[in-house]
């Protein structure tokens, strides 16, 4: 019966979310830009900013709490937090592979590019409006497709169908592949990775993750506050007892919810979590 909830639930939110496909968009240049965030200019003039699915470029803008907690994250994932022999030369190199992502982006979108999107929110912060999207170059490569192969993103983040009809499971595998293959090779920041301390870097950030989401409690909702998993950017549902990074990003994946028991449905999510979560959580 859960399996037959579950692909009613997926088709549905296919057919509610379909992608649009934006010809002729070009590359907006700021100076707040990253490799997976930016904002392009549609054809007919309007300005979106687009969160690339499925690549999650380092951090090389940092101007809070959340924005450091990433980069130590993608320092350890990468496993360069050793990196220069103090964690300031190893801060620095790793906004270096950010910046270089950046750079990447401003020459592979430098002609006219396409996109496809369905509009759904892609916000980190709920403070900046972004939409998830899949881009594709002048020449007919996936832009996030590329950072990864070249070690200059991680294999992370928010995955969906893409416009040839590869599954979202299939996609994430393929990226994933990728990730390994330039690891081998030492691209972009692999080239820097602490291969015999990687494994201990990673075990680090997982144990300090599970004990931030057992210790959390949603002290950074007001009282009465509730949140709508249907809407609520990233960081919001980061403030819900037993969710991190990975599990919000899945709960994104699985949108839409009509009740409390769908939820059971996302990776990472089971019975304790759901009465922990009920109190803070609106479907309206």
């Amino acid at each position: 019966m859960k399996i037959l909830l579950f692909l009613f639930l997926t088709l549905t939110a296919r057919a509610a979310e379909p992608l649009t496909h934006l010809e002729r968009c070009t590359l907006v240049k700021t100076d707040w830009s990253d490799g997976d965030s930016f904002p392009i200019r549609t054809a007919d003039g309007k300005e979106i900013t687009i969160r690339l699915y499925g690549a999650d470029c380092i951090e090389w803008h940092v101007t809070d709490e959340t924005d450091a907690r990433r980069l130590r994250a993608q320092r350890r994932y990468f496993g360069i937090s050793g990196f220069g022999g103090s964690p300031e030369k190893s801060i620095e190199a790793a906004k270096g592979f950010g910046a270089k992502a950046a750079e990447e982006i401003a020459r592979a979108l430098a002609e006219p590019f396409s996109v496809h999107t369905a509009y759904s929110d892609a916000r980190g912060d709920a403070r900046y409006k972004r939409f998830y999207g899949f881009v594709t170059t002048s020449k007919g490569e996936d832009l996030a497709t590329r950072l990864v192969g070249l070690g200059l993103a991680r294999a992370f983040g928010v995955y969906r169908e893409t416009p040839a009809g590869v599954t979202s499971k299939e996609f994430e595998a393929a990226l994933e592949d990728l990730e390994l293959k330039a690891a081998k090779k030492g691209l972009g920041a692999w080239a820097a990775t602490d291969w015999e301390n990687l494994p201990d870097e990673r075990k680090e950030e997982r144990t300090e993750l599970a004990e931030i989401e057992l210790s959390t409690t949603p002290s950074g909702l007001a009282a009465g506050e509730k949140i709508n998993p249907n809407t609520a950017a990233r960081d919001e549902l980061m403030k819900l007892p037993g969710v991190g990074e990975v599990t919000a990003n899945r709960i994104i994946e699985a949108r839409p919810f009509s009740k409390l028991e769908d939820l059971d449905e996302v990776d990472g999510i089971g019975k304790q979590t759901l009465l922990r979560l009920e109190p803070f959580l609106t479907f309206k």
